[in-house]
């Protein structure tokens, strides 16, 4: 099967389908998208349809490997995914043809560099993060004044015992219901903490 992208609606799309057609691709086999460079691979209507009807074993064959991404880390991306469900990936013009060794060795050079670029965004986000925990910038959900929380279950409690869902009552004091349930938890679990502590 093939898979050919147009970065505009400017560009056109026989010269992929030709290319496709000449090394025996069906026609029926070739899926069509136009994408902006804000849309990556795994996003576009016609990679989704794809995928729909790829299966393991297949090869994916392109006119050029930057036509599968409109990032190099979209690209490397979209090779290890296709890899990951048993896809091989051959590109025309670049060479790439997992059938021969230097082809195969190109496609696992490409996999390797997707998780380096990974690895190196993860390392990344983290010294970002140590940076910005050292500014004393506060990471994570705030935390509660108990008092006050304790002060909007008892506000709470009393809706509920005049018949108010728990969805009412919590928005009675500006929680969701699932905010009300994870403080009731919390509260339960503090004073099982505190009995314990003074039975010790």
């Amino acid at each position: 099967m093939g898979d050919t992208r147009l970065s505009t609606t400017n560009e056109d799309s026989q010269l992929q389908i030709d290319s496709l057609l000449s090394i025996g691709v069906e026609k029926r086999d070739i899926f069509f998208d136009v994408s902006s460079c804000r849309k990556n691979a795994a996003d576009r209507p016609g990679m989704q349809k794809l995928l729909e009807h790829a299966t393991d074993g297949d090869t994916l064959v392109v006119w050029r490997i930057d036509r599968l991404g409109r990032s190099l880390l979209d690209i490397l991306n979209t090779v290890s995914g296709l890899r990951d469900r048993g896809i091989q990936v051959q590109s025309i013009s670049d060479g790439i043809d997992p059938a021969t060794p230097t082809g195969r060795l190109m496609l696992n050079m490409l996999a390797t560099l997707a998780e380096y670029e990974r690895e190196l965004i993860v390392e990344r986000v983290r010294a970002g993060v140590a940076v910005a925990q050292e500014a004393g910038t506060q990471f994570g959900r705030p935390k509660s004044d108990p008092a006050v929380v304790a002060e909007k279950l008892a506000i709470v409690a009393v809706a509920r015992a005049e018949g108010k869902t728990a969805e009412k009552a919590a928005s009675l004091v500006g929680w969701s219901r699932p905010t009300l349930y994870r403080h009731q938890a919390d509260h339960a679990a503090r004073n099982v903490s505190m009995a314990t502590s003074t039975v010790s």
